[in-house]
């Protein structure tokens, strides 16, 4: 009896739950996109921008036609004119010409109502950056007459400083360090940031050339690579500011002044170094005897165990205080 209550119980159950499904309308044209959107899709998918996107002119000009690009490949006669550096354009049109044999794909962009015209993509591409601050600083950062020109000159000014600093015999990271971690974790965290970096355009060009029209610096708003090449960065600030912090409460501000030199000349070479020698794959063995080296080095070397018992400096080791002449037992 109690066994045929039970499965009386199931069946009402089943049919309780049955009569509550409710079968929705059909959407079938939730989605049903014109072939011109489908395509706009497809192109921003594979191009990261389509029409309404903005860039800034960083070439000298623009050249641009005013007619339709099917006169270009029809051989006809067609004007031109030019926009200059520094000018906010728009996309208004993008068009396909398969029978195009520079370049199939043709860009309408606008400065204003007035000046509107036609461009190759393989021509407006270089010649232009996303209106974004983020993307201009990449841009900056990215081409490579001025990344060469900035390591040559980061190296040797950073070489320069860092001897310097060791034949007077100053505070500096790694070498005559201070008792704080700051400088050295912040020196890790830039080669390490630097080898995330190149990986990524080793292995995920495509998103970064993604990240580079959209930018944000909101960590948890793009993919998990680049979300955690962000949260390095952000990481990467804190530890510069508790740096130079640390440093101001060790040094004076004479010395602090040149502790600050010799930490900015060590991140340059990080930088350099890790970023251009992880594009050949020698970056990674590297980074990891670096990390190794770095570790020993404040702990066996730089981190203070013990005080003065008549001054109260800080000492490495027990025995004869190398400031008060007191020996330590």
């Amino acid at each position: 009896m109690i066994a045929l209550r039970k499965m009386l119980g199931c069946l009402w159950c089943c049919v309780l739950l049955a009569s509550c499904y409710y079968q929705g309308t059909g959407t079938s044209d939730a989605w049903s996109l014109t072939e011109q959107q489908m395509d706009s899709i497809s192109f921003y998918t594979s191009h990261h921008y389509t029409q309404n996107f903005n860039f800034i002119v960083k070439a000298d000009s623009l050249q641009l036609i005013s007619q339709h690009p099917t006169e270009v490949v029809n051989g006809l006669q067609v004007d031109t004119f030019a926009i200059g550096k520094g000018n906010r354009i728009v996309v208004a049109d993008i068009s396909t010409m398969p029978a195009d044999t520079i370049d199939s794909i043709w860009v309408k962009v606008a400065r204003d109502q007035q000046t509107i015209g036609w461009i190759h993509e393989s021509q407006l591409l270089p010649g232009v950056t996303p209106d974004a601050p983020i993307s201009r600083f990449i841009d900056f950062f990215s081409d490579a007459h001025l990344l060469l020109f900035l390591a040559i000159v980061a190296l040797t000014l950073a070489v320069y400083v860092v001897r310097k600093l060791m034949r007077l015999g100053a505070k500096m990271v790694h070498f005559n360090d201070i008792d704080s971690f700051y400088p050295t974790l912040l020196c890790l965290l830039v080669a390490s940031s630097a080898v995330f970096y190149s990986t990524i355009q080793l292995v995920a060009p495509d998103s970064w050339r993604h990240y580079y029209y959209h930018p944000t610096l909101n960590p948890f708003a793009v993919p998990l690579h680049l979300g955690l090449f962000l949260l390095s960065v952000w990481v990467m600030v804190i530890a510069a500011l508790a740096a130079i912090d640390d440093i101001r409460r060790h040094l004076s501000a004479g010395e602090a002044f040149f502790y600050y030199l010799g930490l900015i000349a060590v991140c340059a070479i990080c930088y350099v170094v890790f970023s251009v020698s992880t594009l050949y794959y020698v970056g990674y063995p590297l980074l990891v005897a670096y990390i190794a080296v770095s570790v020993w080095n404040y702990v066996c070397r730089t981190r203070t165990n013990f005080l003065c018992g008549q001054c109260g400096r800080e000492l490495h080791q027990k025995g004869k205080c190398p400031y008060c002449g007191t020996v330590n037992v």
